[in-house]
């Protein structure tokens, strides 16, 4: 018999007196092997030999989950105790292991009269990530059920979140109103400012929203918003936030939209609630001429809700319809913030047909122009090798608007080369000259992180190409190589940052760099730096600074010393490391692998004074996604006033919750004022503005 007592505790709230009405069930606690038997107080779990097993690799929730092996009609029954039990609705999370045929699931339930097919949800089952929430009601006593798959062998179906729900009148338990961070950007059909969270239990004589009112005081300028929408969500109790896909909208709104002629709006509809956890996004559609130093602040100030059972701790409304008692419910304020900050979309998906931007680099130059660069991938997410290519936007009034998109790195579309992609972009300003550099890794054919291999020519190696402008950015060079100048070899690849690089006090132009030590070394990559003392006819290499160390920053110090901040692929925090001899030789800083936690991920650096005008302050700025271990998110700049020592809690401070990509690049605007590029939850690559004082408190 396989049994836990763990999950004989999880499964405690599902006892003989019926089921819960809103509590979830998972598998978690249990132990990974085979399932033939499994009792507990909600009843038994009974499969043959090779039909079901606990898998620990997988959940939804949290892991393990419940596995239907592949095969033929694989099935999987619950007895539940105390004989025939009152059930309203069976609800599970579910996922496909694979897109390969055959793929058939059933629900059977077994009553009073025997077995009958409760469902057959064959076609309704998503390929991986639980993306699918079964809900099936019953509403009669049951005595079993049975799930029966057939998958290919050697795939299978993974189920969790397992819940019975009872009939029980229905009562709204709990609402609040939270404002998750996410910037607000003008052309973005979807801005959630506020949501509402809800949860109710029961499921008879159900609960149906009929108002809600939404305040818009503490916003900038309500000109900055063309309309505000409700969208209803079944799923926003998820610890991500994750907004209605705007393909969604119309089958999600609550009432019309509305412009704001003042704080306050009212939106009137019809919304039946369901067991558990749910609610509203409030959503805005920003003016296409939004002054991005703005901010939107919103929240929910009340609901009017008709039905349910009936509690003295309600406060009676008006009866909007005359078909029961209306309820008017005041929300708790959770996380209360000063809103949602504006910024612009820069980059989206098919903007100039182009499928996907990512790693973005960003400067500001001598004339105070912000030069942003950036992969086109023309075809899809993937990284090189494909046909990729450097693309730049420019924008001349501190990134309040941009001019389009110019393509400066194009190294060919050749199918036979894999599109011969040039990417991964790094730029940098000399502060003497003016002049702007990008630096791009050229892959002629699989000669990228994994295809790559010792050799200098492009038939052996990725290839280290150099662009410049010596125009502010409005005209480029033709690409120069510079593998043979810098790469060693023995090496298996060598590129750039990505990201930018720093032009120093004594006029020498440093790039952060990375390389792989030779196949017969793993091809252990080790983040560097590349300088250049006669601003960029020249480049020399530093050595390697920590193994499995790979995309950095760099940042000129007080001193003089160089602080590489590198991304460490054992996960969980940055390396840190100074020079003082450009590179030959490398010391661990007392924040490495402590301070600054990443889940694996390229982040930025800067020097505030450096950046400023060349002196030195102490200030250093940095971002990333803020968090230990994927998936990306909370993409959040942090502020330390004494070079990097320390990192104030303080001083941090959160722009997008979402999940993303998670690649950013900072860069000073003017004396109050930083800009960062990022991969964000909204845009491909979002701007922002942030000013200084939100940082520094200063």
């Amino acid at each position: 018999m396989f049994r836990s007592s763990a999950f004989v505790a999880a499964l405690a709230c599902l006892s003989c007196t019926g089921p819960s009405p809103y509590h979830s069930l998972g598998f978690h606690g249990l132990d990974a092997g085979p399932l033939l038997e499994l009792r507990s107080d909600q009843g038994l779990w009974r499969s043959a030999v090779g039909h079901a097993e606990i898998d620990a690799l997988h959940g939804a929730s949290s892991k393990p989950c419940l596995r239907l092996l592949g095969g033929d009609a694989r099935q999987i029954e619950l007895t539940l105790s105390g004989g025939p039990q009152p059930v309203h609705a069976l609800v599970f999370r579910a996922e496909r292991w694979t897109s390969r045929e055959p793929f058939d699931l059933r629900v059977e339930v077994s009553g009073t009269d025997g077995w009958r097919e409760l469902s057959d949800v064959s076609h309704d089952i998503a390929v991986g990530g639980f993306h699918t929430r079964v809900r099936l009601v019953i509403d009669e006593s049951i005595e079993r059920v049975r799930l029966t798959s057939t998958t290919p062998e050697g795939s299978g179906l993974l189920i969790d979140d397992w819940q019975l729900i009872a009939p029980a009148p229905m009562r709204l338990m709990s609402v609040r109103t939270t404002r998750p961070a996410m910037p607000v950007l003008p052309g973005v059909p979807v801005n959630p400012v506020a949501r509402v969270e809800l949860v109710v239990t029961g499921n008879l004589r159900p609960l149906v929203v009929r108002s809600i009112r939404v305040d818009l005081t503490g916003s900038t300028n309500l000109d900055d918003i063309e309309r505000v929408e409700l969208l209803y969500d079944e799923q926003v109790g998820s610890a991500v936030p994750v907004p209605p896909h705007p393909d969604t909208l119309d089958e999600r709104r609550f009432g019309a939209a509305l412009s704001p002629s003042g704080d306050e709006l009212v939106f009137t509809g019809w919304r039946e609630l369901s067991a558990g956890k749910q609610g509203f996004w409030v959503s805005v559609v920003a003016a296409s001429d939004a002054d991005i130093d703005g901010r939107v602040v919103a929240g929910c100030t009340g609901l009017t809700v008709v039905g349910g059972d009936d509690a003295d701790d309600r406060v009676r409304a008006d009866d909007l319809d005359g078909s029961g008692t209306a309820w008017e419910v005041l929300p708790e304020v959770v996380r209360p913030s000063e809103g949602q900050r504006l910024g612009v979309a820069l980059r989206r998906a098919g903007d100039d047909a182009v499928a996907v931007h990512r790693i973005p680099g960003l400067v500001t130059t001598n004339a105070g122009t912000l030069v942003a660069v950036y992969d086109l991938r023309w075809n899809g997410w993937g990284d090189l090798p494909g046909d990729v290519d450097v693309g730049l936007s420019r924008s001349t009034d501190g990134g309040r608007s941009w001019e389009p998109m110019r393509v400066i790195m194009d190294m060919g579309q050749d199918a036979d080369f894999a599109g011969d992609g040039v990417g991964d972009p790094a730029i940098l300003v000399d502060r003497q000259t003016g002049t702007l550099f990008v630096a791009a890794v050229w892959s002629h054919g699989d000669r990228a992180w994994r295809g790559s291999g010792p050799g200098l020519s492009p038939d052996e190696t990725g290839q280290l190409m150099l662009v410049r402008s010596d125009d502010d950015g409005l005209t480029w060079s033709a690409p120069r190589n510079l593998t043979g100048q810098i790469k060693r070899p023995e090496w298996s690849y060598l590129l750039q940052g990505p990201g930018r690089g720093i032009s120093c006090a004594d006029g020498t132009l440093v790039f952060p760099a990375q390389f792989q030590l030779a196949p017969d070394q793993d091809r252990k990559p080790h983040a560097t730096l590349m300088f250049s003392r006669d601003h960029g006819e020249t480049w020399q290499i530093g050595v390697g600074m920590a193994a499995d160390t790979t995309e950095s920053a760099v940042v000129e110090l007080d001193d003089g010393t160089w602080m590489l901040n590198a991304r460490d692929n054992r996960g969980g925090a940055r390396s840190v490391f100074t020079t003082t001899d450009r590179g030959a030789s490398w010391h661990e800083h007392g924040s490495s692998r402590r301070l600054l936690i990443e889940p694996v991920c390229m982040a930025s650096l800067i020097h505030v004074g450096r950046e400023l005008d060349g002196h030195t302050d102490g200030r250093l700025l940095f971002s990333n996604p803020d968090v230990a271990s994927p998936p990306r998110r909370n993409m959040t700049i942090k502020a330390s006033r004494d070079s990097g020592r320390h990192w104030p809690v303080e001083l941090r401070l959160l722009l997008d919750a979402g999940t993303s990509a998670g690649y950013s690049c900072l860069t000073l605007i003017d004396e109050h004022t930083v800009g960062i590029l990022y991969e964000g939850s909204r845009a491909q690559l979002t701007f922002q503005r942030i000013p200084l004082v939100d940082l520094f408190g200063e």
